[in-house]
């Protein structure tokens, strides 16, 4: 039996409830063009966003560029996007590199307010799962944030592996960017109770629906980071069982929009900010290595952007 505190349960039943009212916003870092942080913009598009009801913010994070980020830049991020939720949601910062480095930014989004963190996968090489479980054992001894795993890339849990990071009483959920639904339907089912789960897919509606069969509906959504209208309406679709609805929003729009994603590396995040931009959002460009889109890709984008509105009686930039 895992021993875990109240203060924790009450951040994992929010997360919980969350998960069960909306999709998990992972919003854009704003930056001038001359590659400063623009805090002020930053401000101003997530208050946008955090109006259209996600059930959780995950600041600094992949789509947020997190890896762009120096100590001081994170620490303006996680507390901005503190002040501006002012408590109606919770807030995960993004963690990561070696357990070293993570915990020195878990100090720093707790020091900032953050309800918990999401530890993204650490840097370069594989590893056994001794190291995965060690690489979240050292992190949480060091600091009192509940912890989510994050699975992609190298970082892979077995049924063993989950169970071992679940009795670590402050690692509370995993986010799965593998897809393989055959290892997760393991994973949930040695899962401590009550442990969390989300699809972590890149495009992660793609994948929604043979998500929720093996008992894991919740997901984070990098539309909504410029189109929470369509986000939201998907959302709800999949909650209904509306498959008449889902099977249109895939093909008409997010087959799409994946099969432009997959034209050039970084176009995950690339493309996300480009869309921004394209409806007046104040995001900016992204940082290198990340390269903004060319003229072709963008007109592409267009596209696929003002049909996708379309379904949902939206417009690129309303009058």
């Amino acid at each position: 039996m895992v021993r875990i505190s109240a203060e924790v349960a009450a951040v994992a039943q929010r997360l919980r409830d969350g998960m069960a009212s909306g999709v998990l916003s992972f919003p854009l870092t704003s930056f001038r063009d001359d590659g400063g942080l623009d805090l002020d913009a930053y401000r101003v598009y997530l208050a946008d966003r955090l109006a259209t009801a996600p059930g959780a913010v995950f600041p600094a994070c992949g789509t947020g560029e997190f890896f762009s980020l120096d100590e001081d830049e994170y620490r303006a991020v996680v507390r901005t996007t503190v002040e501006v939720a002012d408590g109606r949601l919770p807030v995960v910062a993004g963690i990561g590199y070696g357990w070293a480095q993570a915990l020195r930014f878990a100090r720093i989004a707790e020091e900032a307010g953050a309800d918990a963190a999401l530890v993204l996968p650490h840097y370069l090489v594989g590893a056994p799962q001794d190291g995965l479980v060690e690489q979240l054992r050292r992190i949480a001894v060091g600091t009192r944030l509940p912890l989510i795993a994050y699975q992609r890339g190298q970082v892979a849990f077995t049924a063993d592996g989950l169970r071992r990071i679940a009795r670590i009483s402050t690692v509370v959920g995993l986010k799965d960017g593998h897809s393989d639904l055959d290892r997760l339907q393991r994973l949930t089912l040695a899962a401590r109770y009550g442990f969390l789960f989300f699809n972590g897919a890149a495009t992660a509606e793609i994948q929604a629906r043979a998500y929720a069969t093996v008992g894991v509906p919740a997901y984070s959504s990098a539309v909504h980071a410029f189109a929470p209208e369509i986000a939201n309406a998907f959302f709800v679709a999949l909650r209904d069982g509306d498959d008449a609805g889902m099977t249109t929003f895939l093909r008409e729009f997010y087959v799409p929009l994946v099969e432009l994603r997959d034209r050039v590396p970084g176009y995950a995040v690339s493309l996300v900010k480009a869309a921004a931009r394209l409806r007046g959002l104040p995001v900016g460009p992204v940082r290198a290595p990340l390269t903004d889109p060319g003229a072709t890709d963008l007109c592409d984008l267009e596209k696929v952007l003002d049909h996708g509105l379309s379904l949902v009686g939206a417009v690129r930039r309303p009058a």
